[in-house]
């Protein structure tokens, strides 16, 4: 039902309404564990446990993006390796779709410093900045870091955007908590063409 619905502006107006619903239920459903997460990091590692960085949004809008505390002093924790390898550092970034900063998919918001770094500050990369970034999306999942292949991935989301292919990555990706971030990657990237259809 949902293959070939594009978005034009009225059901992108409906899906952000959508996606802020959504987002909000989320934050309910999973604030009791999220807030026993953010108090054993704040007990344990003694550190701040929310983590929050300027990123470049839609039409290259500066935002502050939210996440789960990994890392302490540039290395990744004990605690911050069982949290990125499930995905938990994501869960406080329901908060920035909850404020229209966001969606549930998309591509990886980046700082200014990591646009720079990656070349990508000129206008044949303009397109990439022409949505909202996304918790999740075909290059936050790919099993390859790469700086080509994500623009890849970014574009092709851009191009190939559509209710069913949001709902393919988010399905997917709910799997990271139950077999772990690289598994998934794996199984979503298992067909070159599969999400070109």
């Amino acid at each position: 039902m949902f293959k070939h619905i594009k978005f034009d502006f009225e059901t992108l107006h409906y899906l952000s309404k959508m996606q802020r619903i959504f987002a909000f239920i989320f934050i309910l459903g999973t604030s009791p564990f999220l807030l026993i997460t953010l108090l054993t990091i704040w007990i344990i590692e003694g550190e701040t446990p929310v983590f929050m960085q300027e990123r470049v949004g839609k039409d290259k809008t500066m935002f502050l993006v939210y996440k789960v505390r990994s890392m302490k002093s540039g290395k990744i924790t004990f605690l911050g390796r069982i949290i990125r390898k499930t995905g938990i550092d994501e869960i406080p970034q329901l908060f920035n779709i909850l404020k229209g900063e966001m969606n549930f998919v998309g591509p990886r918001p980046l700082t200014q410093s990591d646009i720079v770094r990656l070349g990508w500050n000129t206008k044949h990369y303009e397109k990439r900045w022409s949505i909202n970034p996304g918790i999740t999306g075909l290059a936050q999942l790919s099993p390859v870091c790469d700086a080509k292949i994500s623009w890849e991935n970014d574009q092709l989301y851009i191009a190939k955007r559509s209710i069913w292919l949001d709902l393919k990555i988010i399905w997917k990706s709910m799997l990271v908590p139950v077999i772990g971030k690289q598994r998934t990657k794996q199984l979503i990237h298992k067909e070159p063409n599969e999400h070109t259809r």
